[in-house]
C-alpha cells in the first residue's frame, strides 16, 4: 500500500496509528469543550450523509479519480527519493505534522533526519511533546507550536505534511485549503482520517467509545467523518492530487497495525501538490 510513498515514511505511518488514535482524539474532546453523551448514538441513516448519496460501507470507489499513468510514473522512481539504508533517510526534508498531539509521529520522523515542526491547537499536548522530545538528542530539535494550520505566519513551507485532524474541524474543505497553502509545489502530502461508513460507526464510535471505552465518549461525530470520495474532491480543489489510498488494519492477536486495502474505517491518502503555471498571452501591438 502507498507504494509511491518513500519506504521510510510508509514504515512510520502505521507505527504511529496505535499511539495517536486514542491520545489525539481524546485531546480533541477536551479541546472543543464537548459534553460526552450518556448513551451510544443511534445508527446513522444513509440520508444523513453530506451529499445525500447512499454509499457502501467502503465509502465508494475512488479509482475513477486517480490517474494510473501518474501512479506508475511516481512508482518507477519512488525508491530513489531517499536512501532506505541510510541511518537518516529523511535528512534534508522539512515536515509539518499538523495535529501532532504529543509527538508520536514527529519523533520518529526527526530520528530519521527530517526537520520537523509539530503543531496542535491543544496547549497541554504541546507541553507534553516538548518535554518528551527534550529527553532525546535526536528529537530535541523538533519545533512544537500551539497553533492551527490557518495561522500560516507561524509556519514555513514544507515538502511533506501529515495531517490527522480533518474529522474534528468545522469546515474540512477550508481546512484542506489551509494545509495546501503550507505545502510547497510538488511537495508530498499525507493525511489520515476516518471513513463515514457503517463499519466505521460500529467500530470507532459504538465499540471503541461505548463498549471498550478505549476512546472518550463523544470524541467522534458521524456528521464530521469524511469519505474517500469527498476527501479527494476537497483536496483537488486545494491543488492536492491524490496518488494512492490505503487503509489501516489491526491484528488483535499481535496487537499491531499495518497498511491494508480496506479503507472502510481508518485510511491514509497520499497526494502531490501541483500548481499550474499560468500561460502568458502574447500582447499584440495596435
Amino acid at each position: 500500500m502507498l507504494r509511491c510513498l518513500p519506504p521510510c515514511l510508509r514504515r512510520a505511518l502505521p507505527a504511529s496509528s496505535s499511539s495517536t488514535s486514542a491520545a489525539r482524539r481524546g485531546v480533541r474532546l477536551a479541546e472543543h469543550g464537548q459534553s460526552p453523551p450518556q448513551s451510544a448514538p443511534p445508527p446513522p441513516s444513509p440520508a444523513t450523509q453530506k451529499d445525500g448519496a447512499v454509499r457502501t460501507p467502503g465509502g465508494g470507489s475512488t479509482a475513477s479519480s486517480l490517474n494510473p499513468a501518474e501512479v506508475a510514473h511516481f512508482a518507477s522512481f519512488a525508491e530513489t527519493w531517499r536512501d532506505p539504508n541510510s541511518s537518516k533517510p529523511l535528512e534534508g526534508l522539512k515536515i509539518i505534522d499538523v495535529g501532532c498531539a504529543a509527538g508520536m509521529l514527529s519523533e520518529p520522523l526527526a530520528r530519521m533526519g527530517a526537520t520537523v515542526t509539530g503543531i496542535d491547537a491543544a496547549d497541554e499536548s504541546i507541553k507534553i511533546a516538548r518535554v518528551h522530545a527534550a529527553s532525546d538528542p535526536l528529537t530535541a530539535s523538533i519545533e512544537y507550536l500551539c497553533t492551527t494550520a490557518g495561522c500560516r505566519h507561524h509556519l514555513q513551507d514544507s515538502e511533506v505534511q501529515r495531517f490527522l485532524v480533518i474529522e474534528h474541524v468545522d469546515n474540512p474543505s477550508e481546512f484542506c485549503g489551509s494545509l495546501s497553502a503550507l505545502t510547497v509545489p510538488n511537495g508530498a502530502f499525507v493525511i489520515s482520517t476516518i471513513n463515514r461508513s457503517i463499519r466505521a460507526f460500529a467500530t470507532m464510535i459504538v465499540a471503541l467509545e461505548y463498549i471498550f471505552h478505549w476512546i472518550p465518549k463523544g470524541t467522534h461525530h458521524w456528521s464530521k467523518l469524511v469519505t474517500p470520495d469527498e476527501l479527494v474532491q476537497m483536496l483537488e480543489k486545494a491543488s492536492i492530487y491524490v496518488q494512492e489510498m490505503a487503509g489501516i488494519g489491526y491484528n488483535p492477536w499481535r496487537g499491531d497495525f499495518s497498511m491494508s486495502k480496506d479503507t472502510s474505517v481508518d485510511y491514509f491518502a497520499y497526494g502531490i501538490k501541483k500548481v499550474e503555471t499560468p500561460s502568458v498571452v502574447p500582447q499584440t501591438q495596435a
